[in-house]
């Protein structure tokens, strides 16, 4: 395995993009350059495990060349340093990952554009010997599905089967068994969306229902200790293939695709749920709109990975930002 050093000067990691203001006020926050992704990297899986950020799979565009990729990185915030690990059983875009105990899961995945082939590949890599073992495949293949951690079991939900169609499912594996079980389906179906854990629950938000413009400002609930799901205050920005994670209280979630029709442009919004108040906020913007960005909390902020400043493909990016409150 090799260490890839950024090479950024000490005044680019301290530029602020925009400026603090009181916790609570419309665009709080700031955003700083935190460093840069090793190659342009867009529809990547990303988790955190014992304050390292995980960054699995996606599109690769290297020598003009746009390939569903097989490369698993390690990104340490405290150093701004990569580690390339042993890449992932096959190469996907739009995988789901997340961490428990020690190990990262990544399920589903597309491998060929636009949103075809999906997999039904469920794999685990085990970060303290640096290799991955296949596990029971998903119950059906599946592109951009949402893969989240809770109560020891690992829940897939959501995404996009072999006919291009979402899907309401939610399976659930146990690691402990390896056989997969069925869970009360999501309310609406839909892919790209956002999913995250808080205190034993799982929270989805956004997503697509079929194209690129049917976005949802959707924010579901589920409760595994009773199987149900709970209809919450929507986004106010009706969003897809943004990045999303939990800091400081609030579920975050910046860009995505595609906003203003036409004109190709990824969304630069970026609002903040709170799951105790039930209500969003207005956060600080983004130096840049993104979509199929990679997002994570780390260090004390949030962080985002790559994706691109365009729809689809168009302009991919290698910048790492960070968000911070006061």
């Amino acid at each position: 395995m090799r260490t890839i050093r950024l090479a950024f000067a000490a005044a680019l990691l301290c530029t602020t993009f925009v400026a603090s203001t009181a916790f609570g006020q419309v665009g709080q926050g700031t955003w700083t350059t935190a460093g840069q992704t090793t190659v342009h990297r867009t529809e990547v899986g990303t988790a955190e495990s014992g304050g390292k950020i995980y960054v699995m799979g996606g599109e690769v565009k290297e020598a003009q060349e746009v390939q569903d990729s097989p490369l698993a990185q390690e990104f340490d915030p405290a150093t701004a340093r990569w580690r390339d690990l042993a890449p992932m059983p096959k190469g996907a875009s739009h995988v789901g990952v997340a961490a428990l105990n020690g190990k990262i899961y990544v399920a589903g995945g597309f491998t060929a554009n636009v949103h075809k082939n999906p997999l039904d590949q469920f794999a685990e890599y085990d970060i303290a010997s640096n290799s991955w073992r296949r596990l029971a495949p998903l119950p059906s293949p599946l592109g951009s599905p949402g893969l989240a951690a809770v109560g020891g079991k690992l829940h897939v939900i959501g995404g996009r089967g072999p006919d291009a169609m979402t899907v309401r499912t939610h399976s659930v594996y146990d690691p402990a068994t390896g056989k997969w079980t069925s869970a009360a389906p999501l309310p609406v179906a839909r892919d790209h969306l956002g999913i995250i854990v808080v205190d034993g629950k799982i929270y989805v938000i956004g997503g697509r229902t079929n194209a690129t413009v049917d976005n949802v400002g959707l924010t579901d609930l589920y409760d595994p200790s009773t199987d149900k799901w709970q209809s919450l205050a929507p986004m106010p920005t009706k969003r897809s293939s943004g990045a999303i994670g939990y800091y400081r209280g609030l579920i975050v979630y910046h860009g995505g695709e595609c906003k203003d029709g036409q004109k190709r442009t990824t969304f630069d919004e970026f609002e903040g749920f709170d799951p105790k108040a039930n209500s969003w906020k207005t956060l600080a913007k983004a130096p840049s709109g993104l979509h199929a960005q990679g997002g994570a909390v780390a260090n004390g902020s949030f962080y985002m990975f790559g994706g691109s400043e365009g729809c689809g493909s168009d302009n991919p990016s290698k910048a790492i930002y960070a968000f911070k409150l006061p």
